[in-house]
């Protein structure tokens, strides 16, 4: 079953990103942790963990408030 991200932006909204596919939840957590800058960078500030059309779980990319 592929995993892949789905990204958001400040409002919740679907926003794009790179459509990638991976073979496991492992591999899909190891690239968002390589990437999670440049999609920040880039305008994300949420992602969304996917296998096929269910959700496992959803991550903030914005800095915890101290």
């Amino acid at each position: 079953m592929p995993w892949s991200w789905r990204y958001e932006g400040t409002d919740g909204r679907a926003v794009a990103g790179p459509a990638e596919q991976f073979g496991s939840q492992a591999d899909a957590e190891s690239w968002i942790g390589q990437t999670w800058r440049e999609l920040a960078t880039a305008g994300v500030t949420s992602v969304v963990l996917v296998e096929e059309d269910r959700v496992e779980y959803k991550m903030s990319l914005l800095p915890s408030a101290e």
